[in-house]
């Protein structure tokens, strides 16, 4: 399959009235109200064949197009969510949540109760959904005024998350998405029963299943993707179509006639991608706010919503200073914080944490096989890698050869990995008191009580083990042999 790359010209994003601050990313859509009962399963009930959860607690967070809101917080740009809340309770629970969170909400009321739904979770995985929802949409209370119509024509970007309630449906919000679509760019985040997406709209985001159910195209490969992304290009006046794949990345076609643009998948570690789609269209929306290609806009999404679900995924998200820069995903690189996550979640569940380290400055087969063989030890591989100031301190100033970031970016698509922390000092003992292995692999002719870190890793009880290397690789070698001119 031939792979297209988007070249298409971005038109410039309008500037806020107020110069002050940058334009804000507008988020239009169906908030929900998510809840969380968390707790901890020991027992089986003596009553019936089923878990029983105890020391239970409440996390309560703004869903669907709320999430999205708050999940655009975590940039540079103000953020507005235009949505309609109930008078209910749970509706002004919902609409202080967002307010909390510094999102200007433009309520635009509904007449049915707050949509809720409540998942029962236990070592980070999801026991049970429960849902309490109205069987119809809901008819929105008033439509748009002029102020708020020029709100989103203010809008550095618009992201449309439809959750088939309603708010897509109005007709002044649509007019208004219409006249915002020509001139800015606008994400539509589509749902099997919402509405379509408006003419001039930048890029629909379905996931594959919901392609499915779009075009009735039945199947779950890449062709039967391009082949719903090609139907709904025909069916919808929009500009681009990307299907997200989940661990397979996303497509993206901007043209029947043009070769589709593939973005890879990230391989983690996860055991809930709940708010994965949510993340992905909102990383689109941002990039494309600050003036990306959409392409590159669609690359980096996929990064971002990797590590989102690595982190956690939705369950995680408890208030914008907790997640960090959106950008930062997009080098593959974690910091400490998104690894105590991943190996907290990884020994929750009973698994062993392995790390290793290095330069890994030109990945080579030695270094493969010995990625596999520590990935093999336990549930979960870090790798902990020299940055570029420790690699020149460490081996002279003509290395490394790739920066880090390519090396990080290397590693993380490797299956063995399941993540990559960068490290400045000479040696990874810091790092090392953060990731806290069960197991930490030396690759080489070692003893473990020769190794400097082993006993910094004895300290929390963790082992060194020793694994070969493939004879007749390395690095240094390589190189060599590239400046002699042997092939």
């Amino acid at each position: 399959m031939a792979l297209g790359v988007c070249t298409r010209t971005v038109p410039a994003a309008r500037t806020a009235p107020d110069d002050t601050q940058p334009a804000p990313i507008v988020v239009v859509g169906d908030a929900l109200l998510d809840r969380d009962l968390v707790g901890d399963v020991r027992r089986l009930s003596p009553e019936a064949p089923v878990p029983v959860i105890d020391d239970v607690q409440v996390r309560t967070r703004p869903g669907g197009a709320g999430l999205a809101a708050t999940l655009a917080t975590r940039g540079s740009r103000p953020v507005v969510l235009v949505t309609a809340l109930s008078a209910d309770p749970e509706g002004r629970e919902l609409g202080d949540l967002l307010r909390a969170r510094g999102i200007r909400v433009v309520d635009l009321g509904a007449d049915v109760p707050t949509a809720v739904k409540s998942r029962v979770r236990a070592q980070s995985r999801s026991l049970l959904m429960l849902s309490q929802t109205s069987d119809r949409q809901a008819v929105l209370r008033r439509g748009l005024t002029d102020g708020e119509r020029d709100l989103l024509r203010g809008a550095a970007a618009v992201l449309a998350s439809d959750y088939g309630r309603g708010v897509l449906w109005d007709e002044s919000v649509r007019d208004a998405l219409t006249d915002v679509a020509a001139d800015t760019p606008v994400v539509w985040d589509p749902h099997p029963r919402g509405a379509s997406p408006v003419p001039g709209v930048r890029l629909v985001t379905p996931n594959s299943r919901e392609a499915e159910q779009f075009t009735g195209i039945a199947g779950a490969g890449p062709n039967e993707d391009i082949d719903r992304a090609a139907a709904l290009l025909e069916r919808w006046p929009v500009a681009g179509v990307v299907i997200t794949r989940g661990a397979d990345g996303a497509l993206l076609l901007e043209s029947r006639q043009d070769a589709p643009f593939v973005a890879p998948g990230v391989p983690v570690t996860a055991l809930d991608t709940c708010g994965a789609g949510d993340q992905f269209a909102v990383a689109v929306t941002m990039r494309l706010a600050d003036r990306a290609f959409t392409s590159a806009a669609v690359t980096s999404a996929v990064s971002v919503s990797a590590q989102f679900v690595a982190a956690g995924g939705a369950s995680a998200v408890t208030d914008p200073a907790s997640a960090g820069e959106p950008g930062r995903a997009a080098e593959q690189v974690f910091d400490a914080d998104d690894v105590v996550a991943l190996t907290a979640r990884v020994r929750t569940m009973g698994g062993t944490v392995v790390a290793t380290g290095g330069c890994f400055d030109l990945v080579h087969a030695g270094h493969i096989a010995m990625l596999a063989q520590a990935r093999r030890l336990g549930d979960c591989l870090v790798v902990c890698l020299n940055d570029d100031d420790s690699v020149r301190r460490l081996k002279g100033e003509a290395r490394p050869v790739m920066p880090e970031r390519d090396r990080a970016l290397v590693l993380a698509s490797l299956s063995s990995v399941d993540a990559v922390v960068l490290f400045g000092e000479d040696t990874p003992e810091e790092i090392l008191k953060v990731v806290r292995p069960d197991i930490w692999v030396k690759g080489g002719d070692y003893r473990a009580e020769d190794v400097v870190e082993a006993g910094t890793v004895a300290a929390w009880g963790g082992r060194t083990v020793i694994v070969p290397y493939v004879e007749g690789r390395s690095t240094t070698g390589t190189i060599a042999r590239i400046h002699g001119g042997v092939s």
